[in-house]
């Protein structure tokens, strides 16, 4: 049983009182309610509960009561689709002042405007290496040694200069979804230049910039950091999808994981599932000894996932919203942090983590027991084996783990919070700069349409999902309310509250084993 506080949530049960039977109306009674009905506008019509708003008011002596608004008018929504040019021979150009370079106020519904969720913080850590210094030219061009491609935003648009080849499509679908954060925010971005590396392990190495005579490090974007790295982390690719191996764009994966028909949690096989590639990491290597034998059950079942095969056979059987039939999925990191981590936590499998090395973006603010299940590295199998025995024998306490994590991609996950998450991390970067951005020589300049427009390859992938993840228009609301960075002590609590959990998990498995050895 879970005991200490923060470890647990609240479960409810559904109310046993119900509403007694409505009783059916006399015509005495409908009389009645005509009469007052009838009284009561008229008392509203001769007296002072109106004020200038529409709102309609009862003033009393101690307080004011809204009884009710008027109707809100609807913002006009805008549409700009894909200009593409109807001659295929033709060269695809971007169009010229076809984007609105700002929104009117009319456009915005000033209603909606919510504080960005607490990942959002992080931010602020990710930049703090530059806070004092701000950023200059030189630390900017530093950066190219490793970066793939060098982007720039000024006036609006975007400019591209590719500096190395990157792996499969990760520059493509991920200077796509900028090229989308520009059409949801048309104009709200400062003009700025980037250095972006596409590879998987950081390599702005801190301590290279430490000590009295050190410089300030190059920013350089990539999509995983760790607490040994100054590397600015960005949303990876696949969120616009991954077109080598099929997987859709996230959005799509969210509905169909939302809608689709899958097992009740109760009715999954009760083991620890993993699928992937056991080959670009030791430590996944060492996971398959976990896998279950004619002499030992760990509680995990792993496969090995034979991509060549797979895409010969029309990936279907790599649907990741089809592989919610396990009530424990394991999320292991391969040569780096790896893009199967999300589509994992979106399942409400509970999710049972191998202690990682690196972090996304977003994974820095769930917690262990809350929102997954802290494994050991150095003993994986006792690990698994305990992890799994622990959620059969709390079963609604588990199922509320995997529930947890799943509500967090749903809600705190979703595009519009990825949109978001870019926006403000580029605003935030661009207030560091002490230069102007320029254009530079080679640089291309790109939109939707020239992406988009006559993309071909990987037997029409690429410009499904670039189509499926297509911004329509502006948004009509504005970014959600950056919260403000840490202080000192609310970060030492949380990352102390983090700690604590996986300690006290490490406690619980010690005393199961020793539980076991001695029976």
């Amino acid at each position: 049983m879970l005991q200490r506080s923060g470890l647990a949530r609240h479960f409810f049960e559904k109310p046993s009182w119900r509403p007694p039977p409505l009783k059916r109306k006399t015509p005495t009674t409908t009389a009645f309610l005509v009469l007052t009905v009838f009284l009561m506008a008229a008392f509203v019509t001769y007296s002072s509960w109106i004020d200038t708003s529409g709102v309609f008011l009862e003033h009393s002596t101690d307080k004011t009561v809204v009884i009710s608004e008027k109707p809100k008018v609807a913002v006009r929504r805008i549409e700009i689709p894909l200009k593409c040019t109807k001659n295929k021979n033709q060269t695809q150009t971007c169009p010229k002042n076809y984007y609105p370079k700002t929104l009117r106020a009319e456009d915005i519904d000033p209603s909606l405007n919510p504080v960005c969720p607490d990942y959002f913080r992080w931010i602020h850590e990710d930049l703090r290496p530059w806070k004092t210094s701000g950023i200059t030219r030189d630390m900017v061009e530093r950066a190219n040694r490793t970066a793939t491609f060098h982007l720039v935003i000024k006036g609006g648009k975007a400019y591209v200069k590719n500096i190395r080849k990157a792996i499969q499509t990760r520059d493509v679908f991920t200077i796509w979804g900028i090229l989308q954060l520009l059409r949801k925010y048309p104009g709200k971005l400062p003009d700025l230049e980037i250095m972006f590396d596409t590879e998987d392990r950081p390599v702005i190495k801190s301590r290279d910039y430490k000590g009295p005579n050190a410089t300030a490090p190059p920013p350089l974007f990539r999509y995983c950091g760790d607490k040994e790295t100054f590397d600015i982390v960005f949303p990876d690719w696949s969120f616009w999808g991954w077109a080598e191996i099929n997987i859709k764009p996230w959005d799509s994966i969210l509905k169909d994981i939302k809608e689709g028909k899958k097992r009740k949690w109760i009715d999954r096989e009760p083991y620890a599932y993993w699928k992937g590639n056991p080959f670009v990491d030791e430590k996944r290597q060492d996971l398959l000894k976990c896998n279950v034998t004619g002499q030992q059950d760990w509680n995990a079942r792993l496969f090995i996932q034979d991509w060549i095969l797979e895409s010969q056979q029309g990936f279907k059987q790599s649907n990741v919203a089809d592989q919610c039939t396990y009530r424990y999925k394991i999320y292991i990191e391969g040569y780096a942090w790896s893009v199967s981590e999300k589509y994992i936590l979106a399942c409400d499998s509970v999710t049972l983590i191998v202690q990682p090395q690196f972090y996304d973006f977003f994974m820095r603010s769930m917690q262990p027991v809350e929102h997954y299940w802290p494994i050991r590295n150095d003993d994986k199998c006792k690990s698994l084996k305990f992890a799994v025995d622990w959620g059969n024998n709390h079963k609604k306490k588990a199922h509320e783990i995997g529930k947890a994590a799943s509500s967090f991609m749903q809600e705190q996950l979703k595009m519009d919070y990825i949109y978001d998450y870019m926006y403000h991390l580029l605003n935030e970067y661009a207030k560091l700069l002490k230069f102007k951005p320029r254009i530079p020589e080679g640089a291309m300049e790109l939109c939707s349409e020239v992406m988009a427009c006559q993309a071909e390859g990987l037997e029409g992938r690429k410009k499904k999902f670039m189509m499926e993840s297509l911004v329509k228009g502006p948004s009509i609301t504005n970014p959600c309310t950056l919260p403000p960075p840490y202080d000192t002590r609310a970060l030492a609590a949380f990352l102390r509250r983090k700690n604590n959990s996986i300690l006290q998990v490490k406690k619980w498995e010690k005393g199961y084993w020793e539980s076991l050895n001695k029976q």
